[in-house]
């Protein structure tokens, strides 16, 4: 099976599995097996999918000021673990193809598997919700028709980024590309390295 449908299947599943409560605050329960690459799967994307959620709810015009600065926060960590999962799914391309010699020639890709993964899993998210958007009875017909359209082209997205993602592992199995990984050494949640932060601590 194709790595993108596996993604897809995951990243769908998740995304029900969290409306059927539609809560931010509701336990994750990962069904798959523990270390499998569908378990960092359906894990990255219920963290965006409660991180959506969590961006949606910041943006009320009437919140209270201390839950907003509280959810700012909340964000920012989810952002910290999204990143971390992301680099779990690179760690295991990275030990899958650790045998692969680079062809002569064979060239980087902009991004790591990962990073495209993580475009997928918040595209996935983009359809639901624009999909939602068609479906309501509340709204102009003028709102349904933009909406469908905007539907229609994240769904032209989706089948040219799974492509995408098929193909660039196919050219790193086959020594085509190279596979490296950066880390993404974020500053602003670190202590040590937000002048914020550690400002604060000295005073």
């Amino acid at each position: 099976m194709k790595i993108s449908t596996i993604c897809l299947d995951t990243f769908q599943k998740s995304v029900n599995d969290y409306h059927f409560h539609n809560d931010v605050n509701s336990a994750i329960i990962n069904p798959f097996e523990k270390g499998s690459l569908e378990f960092l799967f359906y894990e990255k994307n219920y963290v965006d999918t409660v991180q959506w959620h969590l961006e949606d709810i910041v943006r009320d015009p009437f919140i209270n000021a201390a839950e907003g600065i509280e959810l700012k926060r909340r964000i920012d960590k989810s952002n910290q673990v999204r990143t971390d999962f992301v680099e779990q799914i690179d760690d295991y391309f990275l030990a899958l193809y650790s045998n692969i010699t680079a062809s002569h020639g064979a060239t980087l890709n902009t991004e790591s598997p990962a990073w495209a993964i993580d475009r997928l899993s918040i595209l996935i998210l983009k359809i639901y919700h624009m999909r939602e958007e068609t479906l309501r009875t509340d709204a102009s017909v003028d709102h349904i028709a933009k909406c469908q359209l905007k539907l229609n082209i994240l769904l032209e997205q989706q089948d040219d980024l799974s492509n995408s993602i098929d193909e660039l592992l196919l050219d790193i199995e086959s020594g085509k590309k190279k596979m490296k990984v950066y880390r993404q050494m974020k500053m602003y949640n670190d202590p040590a390295l937000n002048p914020v932060l550690y400002n604060t601590k000295e005073k």
